[in-house]
């Protein structure tokens, strides 16, 4: 298990903004020479603690700018209903995250579709068709201020 020191600290929150920051510019940034620098990169890549690098898309860009969180709750508390209800999220192309939660609904999706408009079909004929969905409540986007995620 690779040791998250300082240095390490340093180098994630780097990266988590700017994966493809150059080595050099990296190890400068962190202050370590660039060798010592790729040595830690490539360990934490190998230990898993990195699982990869991403593009941030411009979902508005490309079609989907029409984003909601949807509170899930089911009507039966089964593994075997929780497992249906994922695989079938599993395959809906709308929903980018899907979370099993504590409370009062089991799940959390993050849903990404073009308007309005895809979203009521999303709702209807996706969700809606699911024989464990018992509770559906929308939480529309409106604006995202702060968006980390990678």
């Amino acid at each position: 298990m690779t040791v998250i020191d300082p240095a390490n600290e340093r180098i994630l929150r780097v990266l988590a903004t700017e994966a493809r920051i150059s080595n050099a510019a990296l190890a400068e940034r962190v202050g370590l020479s660039a060798s010592a620098c790729l040595r830690r990169v490539q360990e934490m890549e190998r230990s898993g603690l990195i699982r990869g690098y991403r593009a941030m898309l411009d979902r508005e860009a490309m079609g989907g700018g029409f984003v909601a969180y949807i509170a899930v709750g089911l009507n039966d508390h089964s593994k075997a209903s929780q497992e249906a209800f994922e695989r079938a999220i599993a395959l809906a192309p709308q929903v980018r995250e899907c979370h099993n939660i504590t409370g009062a609904i089991e799940y959390m999706l993050r849903v990404e579709v073009a308007d309005l408009v895809a979203y009521k079909h999303f709702h209807t004929e996706v969700l809606g068709t699911l024989p464990q969905v018992n509770a559906i409540t929308s939480y529309v986007v409106m604006g995202s201020p702060k968006d980390e995620r990678g």
